[in-house]
């Protein structure tokens, strides 16, 4: 992965209801899990 890759907010959005989501597989809540491992940086 390059240093400069950030997850969109709409991607960051359907990440987080897939983690939310108790129907959701491991599979899916690991992959949402990285996704929102690269979220952008938060500005001071």
């Amino acid at each position: 992965m390059a240093k400069d890759e950030k997850t969109s907010k709409p991607v960051g959005t359907k990440a987080s209801e897939q983690l939310k989501n108790p129907k959701s597989t491991p599979d899916q809540k690991s992959v949402a899990g990285s996704a929102l491992t690269q979220r952008p940086d938060k500005k001071k």
